[in-house]
């Protein structure tokens, strides 16, 4: 009779268990069809093994930002739980502490991976399980509960995830819908004077600018700017940038003072968080001068057949001071055929597969070489050697080249 009874009353625990499995794994699968948060998901996880498992000891780990994290623990006083992450790691299978285990390690009974694929997306260290009744089957329960928590938070990361992609991929379209804006298709030309430009972005997204601004018949102005930082916030940059341009040129018709303002417009946006090397140049084609300023931009080149000269007069970037110090115009006056080519550093950071820059001297020569063609024939000889050049080396910057022939 008695061993009816302990047949009888090991059913009736058998039973209980079971209904409290089972309503405990209606009870997390509800909370994760009503996409109860991660931390809710933590919670529940927590109060399952603590309250219902009779777990005394647990530490879950969870893969944020290429770094394991601690998401949720149960009575665990561990100085630096980063210690536990690399003795776990090499578990691949459910595995059951042993007396050669790390004596950190030894605080628990077993550690459960979870992996999706050949990935692994969680680790659960459980210790102290007063209940040794059934013990395999709670074990195996517990697996089930963690594997299930393990995937809904991976799910949450993954879709989380793809909706800032998304997200991202709309302001990078947005972007780059705003950059082909802000940057001339084409430049018109006269008798006196023929532009031509190259724009290779490295990213969808840029930060360098090209403009042209006509006055009259014969008087009009170009830039070129090299924005720091690159994608959504140098495009929004950019088009504020271009904003204030094209407001302030008609303002102030001296280069001079209307750098001056272009800067205080730019450091009130940016509180020299961002900056632009800037080059500027106001072209007379019926008095054959140019005037100019560069501030802190890379020096463009003006060749008229005999001098070559690196337009380096001006001053520091622009945004970077509220205030920019000794602004310097410099002037050229030509009187034959000339070219005026204006880039961004990208061109000389350019390299070749034995690690050549694309320097200075180079593209000095090539200026000396090609004076004679016209400014697109100029343009299309460029690229070709820029190609040529490269080699196997991907572009490492953007190169914004602005190439201006007067006749």
């Amino acid at each position: 009779m008695s061993r009816e009874l302990d047949i009888l009353e090991k059913l009736e625990k058998d039973i209980n268990l079971k209904e409290l499995q089972i309503k405990s794994l209606l009870t997390i699968t509800q909370a994760i069809n009503d996409n109860v948060s991660s931390e809710g998901l933590f919670i529940m996880y927590r109060s399952f093994l603590s309250w219902e498992m009779g777990i005394e000891r647990m530490v879950l780990f969870i893969p944020e930002e290429d770094q394991w994290v601690c998401a949720t623990k149960i009575d665990v006083d561990i100085d630096n739980l980063d210690d536990l992450v690399p003795l776990i790691l090499p578990f691949n299978r459910l595995h059951t502490i042993k007396q050669d285990d790390p004596p950190i390690l030894k605080l628990f009974d077993i550690v459960i991976p979870v992996y999706h694929k050949a990935d692994p997306i969680a680790y659960s260290l459980i210790g102290g399980i007063r209940d040794k009744n059934d013990l395999y089957n709670k074990i195996q329960f517990i697996t089930t509960i963690t594997n299930i928590i393990a995937v809904a938070i991976e799910n949450k990361r993954l879709f989380k995830q793809q909706i800032e992609q998304e997200r991202l991929n709309k302001e990078m379209e947005l972007a780059s819908e705003v950059q082909r804006m802000l940057i001339p298709e084409s430049f018109p030309k006269s008798e006196h004077y023929e532009l031509a430009k190259i724009y290779q972005p490295h990213l969808n997204i840029g930060g360098d600018y090209i403009d042209y601004i006509k006055f009259d018949e014969h008087k009009f102005a170009l830039c070129i700017a090299d924005i720091s930082g690159k994608g959504v916030a140098a495009a929004l940059l950019m088009a504020n940038f271009q904003a204030m341009l094209q407001s302030l040129i008609f303002q102030y018709r001296d280069l001079e003072t209307f750098v001056f303002a272009l800067n205080q417009g730019v450091y009130r946006i940016t509180k020299s968080d961002k900056y632009l090397t800037f080059f500027v140049t106001e072209i007379d084609t019926k008095n054959e001068t140019l005037k100019y300023v560069n501030a802190g931009h890379y020096p463009p080149i003006f060749y008229d057949g005999k001098e070559l000269q690196e337009l380096r007069h001006g001053s520091t970037v622009i945004g970077a001071f509220e205030k920019l110090p000794d602004i310097r115009e410099g002037i050229i006056k030509w009187n034959k055929e000339s070219i005026l080519l204006c880039f961004t550093d990208g061109l000389v950071d350019l390299k070749n597969d034995k690690g050549d820059y694309f320097d200075d001297d180079k593209i000095k020569n090539f200026v000396i070489d090609n004076y004679s063609k016209s400014a697109e024939d100029f343009n299309k000889a460029l690229l070709d050697e820029i190609y040529i050049y490269k080699e196997k080396q991907s572009f490492v910057d953007d190169i914004a080249i602005l190439t201006t022939k007067l006749h």
